[in-house]
């Protein structure tokens, strides 16, 4: 245990929590989407909650803990999945929620403290500049800048704009190093990526800057098909109508919708399959005209009248597909997976047809390096680990890299295999490995060798892309 009462002094007037159950309630996240990490991390908590209230209070809640040798773990809202913000060895969850201050800049550049919401940054954005976000979690009302750049990979507008680790979407960071003497480094260029998607393990991200986009008032579709393949098929071809403006293109099968999502139980007719799509305004009849190329019919529409029936409908995709079935059935889970293009069309089609029915297929078209491509986010009813390692070896026989999230740690789950480069760096920016021990299993196990299986997203991000 560390020597709390004495960090408790060492922080003077920064706000902290000691109080049990807060404390345990801000060492959680939404791990429970696995059976497998809610068993396993039910009993992680941290020691003391911090939440610095200036970049000076955070560099001096660093010295004070690396003084006192007392792990550190970094949280934003708490909305990611696999236990990113969980402080597996105790001591002190930051919070950074009280950085909130964001500043438009020139060249349609938002520049936001690492505690700023992601609601708030568009608001923001489109009162001073009728800009967006370029991509956001499905969590977009509570998730903050920082954990989004540090725990996420992409999201709703991933259809146009590729994912966080795609070369110029995220243009700039700060952070802070865990040393005696706390470093602020800014990172630039290629360099962003040595903290994009590291959990916090690399340094305390303060400040995040990202170009942003011309905002539209999004038009919610859900269209429904009679079979899957063809929802599948419409995806990659809406997908690919690059001067058609969406933000958002969600195939996903039968009996989801009709099981789990109850605000569309009157909506889709049995047996069909959906898509769900964000389309500007300007663009509505150009999709509508692509439309009828397909035997598929327009289920909802956000703008006509009755539209306030549902929620917005980004709260269908992504993450909260498991939320939504969650809310139904708490033995439902799900699987991450990559299907590479070209062929993904085929992949999907096959994995649809062979795996069983306790494999529920959900897809996110997305742009990879200018490509059109899906990741599987499938919900799954859950029986057991067994069961799991099956389903992953039937994606891995079609060559769909799965990317567990049932792990915790950098190597085994999250979005990518060993990282050399965000290995190099958290030598540097943390030498004592008090940044969310546990969580980069190569620092901690220098005979870790995982390089031939790296299983990179995004070519900006693997290290041998010059």
């Amino acid at each position: 245990m560390s020597d709390i009462d004495a960090l408790l002094r060492d922080l003077g007037a920064i706000r902290t929590i000691v109080d049990r159950a807060q404390v345990k309630l801000r060492s959680r996240d939404f791990y429970w989407y696995s059976p497998i990490l809610k068993k396993r991390l039910k009993d992680v908590t941290a020691e003391l909650v911090v939440l610095p209230a200036s970049e000076a209070e955070l560099v001096e809640t660093l010295r004070a803990c690396h003084a006192r040798r007392v792990p550190v773990t970094p949280r934003g809202a708490g909305t990611g999945n696999y236990g990113q913000a969980m402080p597996l060895r105790g001591g002190v969850v930051l919070d950074l929620s009280l950085l909130t201050s964001a500043r438009l800049i020139e060249h349609g550049l938002v520049r936001a403290a690492a505690g700023a919401k992601l609601s708030d940054i568009d608001q923001q954005a489109r009162a001073e500049a009728g800009l967006e976000m370029r991509m956001h979690p499905s969590t977009w009302r509570t998730a903050t800048i920082g954990g989004f750049i540090c725990g996420g990979s992409g999201g709703v507008g991933s259809a146009t704009w590729g994912g966080l680790r795609d070369r110029g979407n995220v243009t700039g960071l700060r952070l802070l190093t865990m040393e005696k003497h706390p470093r602020a480094l800014e990172l630039r260029g290629d360099d962003v990526q040595k903290a994009i998607h590291a959990y916090g393990t690399t340094g305390i991200v303060t400040e995040v800057e990202m170009p942003l986009a011309t905002a539209h008032a999004w038009v919610d579709f859900v269209v429904g098909f009679e079979d899957f393949a063809a929802a599948a098929r419409f995806g990659h071809v809406l997908t690919g109508q690059d001067a058609l403006l969406k933000k958002l293109v969600t195939p996903i099968a039968a009996p989801i919708p009709q099981l789990y999502f109850r605000p569309m139980k009157d909506l889709v007719p049995a047996g069909h399959a959906i898509v769900l799509a964000m389309i500007a305004p300007q663009a509505t009849q150009a999709f509508e005209a692509l439309l009828a190329g397909w035997r598929a019919t327009i289920l909802y529409r956000g703008d006509r009248a009755g539209a306030s029936a549902l929620p917005p409908i980004y709260e269908f995709s992504w993450n909260h597909t498991t939320l939504q079935a969650l809310k139904v059935d708490r033995t439902i889970t799900y699987d991450q997976v990559l299907y590479p293009a070209p062929g993904h069309l085929d992949r999907v089609a096959r994995l649809y047809r062979d795996l069983g029915s306790d494999v529920m297929h959900h897809l996110e078209f997305v742009r990879f390096d200018g490509q059109v491509g899906c990741f599987g986010l499938p919900l799954i009813r859950f029986t057991d680990a067994a069961r799991l390692a099956a389903i992953d070896a039937g994606f891995a026989a079609e060559g769909c890299p799965t990317y567990n999230p049932h792990a915790f740690t950098l190597e085994e789950g999250g979005m990518k295999k060993v990282d050399p480069v965000q290995l190099a760096f958290k030598r540097e920016t943390d030498p004592d490995g008090l940044l969310n021990p546990g969580k980069m299993i190569a620092f901690e196990r220098p005979d870790y060798d995982g390089a031939a299986a790296q299983s990179h997203l995004f070519p900006a991000a693997r290290a041998d892309v010059r």
